[in-house]
């Protein structure tokens, strides 16, 4: 019987044909939610429906779905760059999620440029998205109050804002695990290359190594800077010249601690010997570096992952809670005790 259709033609009717059901039932098991194929058949019937769509090679019409649910079942993604690895990361985690709840979704670089977030929030729109997902939130929240004033469902990642829900790293935790571990090694001539003060992620992994310093009686030099290497380097420029006795910077994301390692040797110092080093993500590059890098392991993957559920469930009319990931550190050749 499979052979007779063309998995164009097949339609519910077909299945319904075939599986000795009705129309509705076979409609409610296929694209219903949980609660409405537990309602419309038991778990024998459903399993039947979905066998002989299978069988049949049923494709589902997402653009019928959308005239009648009134939903484009379409995500947009906004970050600031997405040739950042770690923002990759964190999409991919966003669109294999959106594949499990049959959800498309695309993404979109702001440059953490409020007239571009705003631009490309607009571009989203006309596109008719059922939500958005962003990776570019700044602390002070105007954009965002902005788009939760036209009523658009969203969420935040890898940042938060205001009181609006996210899921992110448990970043002060991180940059304390840092503090920490400079700590133990017995470092106290120290500076943090802090990111930009507009993002979460660098007050937070910068406030959490400070502060946990300043309990040690230890005050650190703090220069804010670009979360790339250039601004990376630029900034352990200006640390090095600050106080030429530093024994170990921590930079707030992994290609900051890149530059960071070239302004030590640029310095004539040997990072790793003469400077400890530590960032921030543990990227791919981390461990793959000439001189491994020491950094805060951050779970990209599942942030983006649970971002997506997050934004499923507010769409469903939820208030869901915003969400902090554990960070683990990650030691390396690159951090080691001045004494």
């Amino acid at each position: 019987m499979p052979g007779r259709y063309k998995s164009s033609s097949v339609t519910l009717k077909t299945i319904a044909q075939a599986a000795g059901l009705d129309v509705s039932t076979v409609s409610r098991v296929l694209s219903g939610s949980p609660e409405e194929v537990s309602r419309a058949a038991s778990p024998a019937t459903a399993a039947a429906v979905r066998d002989w769509a299978q069988r049949l090679g049923y494709r589902p019409n997402p653009h019928a779905k959308s005239l009648r649910t009134a939903q484009s079942n379409l995500i947009g993604v906004l970050v600031p760059r997405l040739s950042d690895m770690v923002l990759a990361t964190i999409y991919e985690g966003v669109e294999d999620a959106g594949a499990r709840h049959g959800l498309a979704t695309f993404v979109m670089n702001t440059y953490d440029r409020p007239a571009e977030q705003r631009a490309r929030i607009d571009l989203a729109l006309s596109r008719h998205v059922d939500g958005l997902i962003l990776g570019d939130a700044h602390r002070d929240a105007v954009v965002l109050d902005e788009v939760a004033a036209r009523g658009v469902p969203f969420v935040l990642v890898s940042r938060y804002a205001s009181k609006y829900p996210s899921v992110t790293c448990d970043d002060y935790l991180g940059g304390s695990l840092v503090a920490e571990h400079f700590l133990d090694l017995g470092h106290e001539k120290v500076g943090v290359v802090a990111g930009e003060p507009f993002a979460s992620t660098g007050v937070d992994r910068s406030g959490g190594f400070v502060d946990t310093y300043r309990k040690a009686g230890v005050e650190v030099l703090t220069v804010n800077s670009a979360f790339d290497a250039r601004g990376g380097h630029e900034a352990a420029e200006h640390l090095l010249k600050q106080n030429p006795k530093l024994t170990a910077i921590f930079a707030v994301n992994d290609f900051a601690a890149i530059g960071v390692l070239g302004a030590v040797r640029d310095a004539g110092l040997h990072p790793g010997k003469d400077v400890a080093v530590a960032g921030y993500n543990d990227t791919q590059l981390a461990a793959e570096l000439p001189l491994p890098l020491t950094s805060v392991r951050s779970p990209l993957h599942t942030m983006g992952t649970r971002a997506l559920e997050l934004l499923v469930s507010v769409l469903q009319g939820q208030n869901p809670s915003s969400e902090r990931l554990t960070p683990e550190l990650v030691i390396r050749e690159s951090t080691y005790s001045p004494n």
